[in-house]
């Protein structure tokens, strides 16, 4: 298959474990230092237990603004955000935590993936960042192509 392979052809799991994978490969994303500590919601109760979180939510956060025209903090929040266990009380939603969301956006705008909307506001993917996520997803459809004929 060669040519027009775009991120919405390939399976997002197997498409952000492979974009994760080569950000950390890669070694260019800025990563806090409290990576280590923070929550990534109030409706959670620990960190996240991986120790590359933080690239699979950048991963996760390009793809989201890929598909996408252009995203904001806020949204991101709401996307990543889920139900929290309030007791014996009935759950309700809770958006995630607009720090974690707007860093991984920072460090993704370091690299040259996204880059900042003047007129409509929020983020969206560059030139350069639309090119990475399509070659990834290129390998990533020939990778899973390959595991079918076996």
């Amino acid at each position: 298959m060669t040519g027009g392979v775009s991120v919405r052809d390939v399976d997002a799991q197997q498409f952000i474990t492979a974009y994760s994978a080569f950000l950390k490969r890669q070694g260019k994303l800025p990563i806090p230092g409290w990576v280590d500590t923070v929550k990534t919601s109030p409706s959670k109760e620990l960190p996240p237990q991986s120790i590359d979180w933080f690239y699979t939510r950048a991963a996760a956060v390009a793809r989201h603004i890929y598909l996408r025209k252009t995203v904001g903090v806020g949204r991101m929040r709401k996307v990543h955000g889920s139900t929290k266990n309030r007791g014996s009380r009935p759950s309700h939603h809770v958006d995630a935590s607009g720090s974690v969301d707007r860093k991984v956006m920072q460090a993704l705008e370091n690299i040259g993936v996204l880059e900042k909307d003047e007129e409509r506001g929020g983020r969206r993917i560059t030139q350069s960042g639309q090119r990475d996520l399509d070659r990834i997803a290129q390998t990533t459809l020939e990778e899973s192509d390959e595991e079918d004929e076996e």
